[in-house]
């Protein structure tokens, strides 16, 4: 019927395998100290939270540097005046040849 030498499915090599194919990236490998602690993040597993809090704080600090490249440019346009009666008023700069 069945040769000796084969094996059911199952068996330790096949587990093995398997195990070897569930653990992406070094974290497997036989390496030092010194490369885990300047490279950890070949060695964490990734976070979702933590990613997601990351990509809001970034979007949040890129949106407040555009916001305030907005509003800087609408205040160029403008200055404060004085007329000859001492009150003052926001005027547009214009140009001498208009």
């Amino acid at each position: 019927m069945s040769s000796p030498s084969s094996e059911p499915p199952g068996t330790k090599s096949d587990v093995a395998k398997e195990k070897d194919y569930r653990t992406p990236g070094f974290r497997s490998v036989n390496t030092t100290t010194l490369f885990r602690a300047v490279n950890p993040e070949l060695f964490i597993k990734p976070n979702k939270p933590v990613m997601v809090f990351g990509l809001f704080t970034i979007t949040m600090c890129v949106g407040y540097i555009a916001y305030l490249h907005a509003t800087e440019e609408n205040k160029k346009d403008v200055y404060e005046a004085i007329d000859s009666e001492g009150t003052r008023y926001t005027r547009r700069k214009t140009s001498k040849w208009d």
